[in-house]
């Protein structure tokens, strides 16, 4: 903590903390929520705040200090980084009637959790000894920021692989659980139909016996 509190605001460091402060509150935030529409504007505040995060680290922050950093450690982050983007593109296509839904976001909070304590634990104490101007790449990691919430964050290769798989790429417990759904569904649509059908197939058995008992009535008069 005192550490965070000797970095300078516009240090690249110190805001990359300051992202995994606010998501790490906002998972809080939905765990404590009672109510379904809170914990959806959560989600929707989480996602976007999760997605203009791994693009200043993917695209300006992680090529600074890869290679001083290590191979290893980062290519770790970048897993993560996938990892997180699947299940992030998973609940943007879902949508709200997604049952899985609030189980898949606290899934996701639980991976970036991890991501925060490995990078705040390992990777950011070996990047801030670096011969690096943090400053400036705070600077430009900032600009980049602005940048996204003006023009809006560009579709990633998970995103554009969620949406080819149209839910095909669910977990199987997910997929067997909207299959029963739908038989059951099915069911009570065929039950309905059916009760719906009986009366009139009554009136119709009665029309048939009394056409039927006419035609006798009038054989035996004749």
């Amino acid at each position: 903590m005192l550490e965070k509190l000797l970095l300078p605001e516009k240090h690249a460091i110190a805001m990359l903390i300051k992202d995994h402060d606010r998501v790490k509150d906002l998972f809080g935030r939905f765990e404590k929520s009672d109510s379904a529409e809170e914990k959806e504007k959560i989600i929707a505040e989480a996602l976007n705040e999760l997605k203009i995060h791994a693009v200043i680290e993917e695209e300006i922050f992680y090529p600074a200090v890869r290679k001083e950093v290590g191979l290893d450690l980062m290519n770790e982050a970048d897993e993560e980084h996938h990892v997180a983007r699947v299940l992030i593109a998973e609940l943007d296509r879902g949508g709200r009637r997604n049952d899985h839904r609030h189980a898949k976001f606290t899934v996701l909070a639980e991976s970036v959790r991890h991501h925060i304590k490995e990078e705040e634990g390992e990777m950011l104490p070996r990047a801030k000894g670096l011969s690096i101007d943090f400053d400036a790449l705070g600077q430009e990691m900032l600009a980049r920021k602005k940048e996204l919430k003006r023009n809006g964050i560009p579709e990633d290769a998970e995103h554009a692989m969620v949406a080819a798989l149209k839910g095909r790429g669910d977990s199987p417990a997910a997929r067997a659980h909207r299959a029963a759904r739908g038989a059951r569904s099915t069911t009570r649509k065929q039950a309905a139909l059916t009760a719906k059908r009986t009366p009139s197939a009554r009136r119709n058995g009665r029309s048939r016996r009394g056409r039927a008992r006419r035609r006798t009535n009038n054989t035996t008069r004749s």
